[in-house]
């Protein structure tokens, strides 16, 4: 809503709500231009246009328009929550942001115990003799395997495969 030139037989959206001649002088006239009525009437609502006027006066004029915006902000979240107002909307995010921060350590904690587990199973599987030399395995045909390349088969994990029947109705879908 940048302050914008006008003529003087086009009110603005605050003199025309108020019915008032718009003159050159209005301070009302660059921030509520007759296309925006709707905030206007907002901020009138809320605030009342006579304080709407004297807060408008004691901000500098360079800043008028950001103090414009806020008014408008602020009567908006009034009339969603008339009790807390923008207020609300910002208690209600930072509740938001904790709650993702727990969320967040709960996620990490729980990340760090699936690596115990990890680092359990390894162990075990592996044993303490392995954990010792990490250089390289022989396997049973007499293939050298570095660290990276761990061969695990259904034996050494204890796995039988089960055998479904071909013929079952939930393979036929």
């Amino acid at each position: 809503m940048p302050p914008q030139e006008r003529a003087v037989d086009h009110p603005c959206a605050a003199c025309r709500t108020l019915r008032r001649r718009c003159g050159l002088d209005c301070i009302l006239a660059p921030y509520f231009p007759l296309e925006d009525l709707e905030s206007f009437m907002v901020v009138h609502r809320i605030f009342g246009a006579s304080n709407v006027v004297k807060m408008l006066q004691e901000v500098e004029e360079s800043k008028r328009e950001d103090a414009v915006k806020s008014m408008v902000y602020e009567a908006r979240a009034r009339l969603q929550d008339p009790i807390y107002g923008s207020a609300g909307a910002i208690f209600h995010l930072q509740r938001h942001v904790q709650d993702l921060l727990l969320q967040l350590q709960l996620t990490k904690a729980t990340i760090m115990d699936f690596e115990d587990q990890r680092d359990q199973l390894l162990s075990t599987l592996m044993g303490p003799q392995h954990l010792d030399q990490p250089s390289s395995m022989t396997d049973n045909d007499g293939v050298q395997h570095g660290d990276a390349d761990i061969l695990l088969d259904d034996s050494t994990l204890g796995y039988n495969l089960i055998e479904f029947p071909v013929d079952c109705e939930l393979w036929q879908l």
